[in-house]
């Protein structure tokens, strides 16, 4: 079996409120509308909104409810992130759940969005789960895609759809749609873009194809977003090219080990003369910032002088 319907919620969300019982009756409408679906996916910090503040040890309330749900209809299902709280450490984290309801795999984000995503530690594993007779996904968090060695390593491992829960309400959106439909063209994949709405985004969620074509993009306003992906299309695409004309994996294949800047001991002085990560300010605070910088290399090139 090649065709698999997975369905996008894009739906207001609370950074006050909990948003968890308004995700089940999402559920329960997407079902009873939808039969057919056989995957559900969230946007990002959906349950709870963006604030840290509501981050919880797993397993918890939230993920048992979601595993119930997931039962309860036979479906595979990304409930969304919800801020994790382990070992002193918060992360950005999603879980998986399968038609039986069990907890396959959890995926912690690896790029918070640095300087605003503040006190959220990233992960340090890809995430791919196999559906039975489908084919392998992959898990991505909002900013990951920033990286397209986030999304290249997922391809690298099999991921034939990349599930994107995002949460995006900045300027920046239209620069994600063209990120999504890229990493989408140069991976050979199909990528399900996930966004909220209020706190939790500004919607227009993006469905894209192995070509980097647009399946469908929503707008502004709650969306069910049931659409069935043909996996073999990956597949041919891997085959015989994107539009039968590039075949950037194989490609990307034959020249591993090419890539000086990802080399172990490998010297970045220009990354290393941008400066530390921080959150613009007045430009007359950052003008003093470099001085006090340029005086410090001046003091250390003097100390080994």
């Amino acid at each position: 079996m090649n065709n698999f319907a997975v369905a996008g919620i894009q739906m207001n969300v609370s950074a006050v409120d909990s948003n968890v019982e308004e995700m089940k009756l999402k559920l329960d409408i997407t079902m009873n509308l939808y039969p057919w679906v056989q995957m559900v996916v969230f946007s990002e910090l959906c349950a709870y909104g963006p604030l840290t503040y509501s981050a919880q040890e797993f397993p918890c309330d939230f993920e048992v409810q979601m595993q119930e749900m997931a039962h309860k209809y036979g479906i595979w299902l990304l409930p969304g992130s919800i801020f994790e709280k382990a070992d002193d450490k918060i992360y950005n984290t999603a879980s998986v759940i399968n038609p039986q309801g069990e907890v396959v795999t959890r995926y912690r984000k690896m790029f918070p969005f640095y300087p605003y995503e503040e006190g959220v530690t990233p992960g340090l594993e890809y995430c791919v789960f196999d559906v039975p007779d489908v084919g392998r996904f992959g898990v991505s968090i909002c900013y990951d895609m920033w990286f397209p060695e986030t999304i290249r390593t997922l391809a690298c491992m099999g991921a034939e759809v990349i599930l994107h829960p995002t949460l995006t309400g900045t300027i920046d959106r239209d620069n994600e749609l063209a990120i999504a439909r890229a990493m989408a063209t140069i991976n050979q994949c199909f990528l399900f873009d996930v966004n909220g709405l209020d706190t939790g985004g500004s919607g227009r969620s993006i469905i894209c194809g192995p070509d980097g074509r647009v399946l469908y993009q929503a707008q502004n306003n709650e969306e069910i977003i049931p659409i069935e992906l043909d996996i073999h299309r990956v597949r041919r695409s891997r085959e015989l090219g994107v539009l039968r004309l590039g075949q950037p994996l194989k490609s990307f294949r034959d020249h591993l080990g090419d890539f000086s800047i990802y080399w172990r001991d490998t010297e970045h002085p220009y990354l290393d003369s941008l400066g530390p990560l921080i959150k613009p300010g007045r430009m007359d605070r950052i003008a003093e910032l470099k001085k006090i910088e340029s005086a410090l290399h001046q003091r250390h090139d003097s100390g080994h002088s």
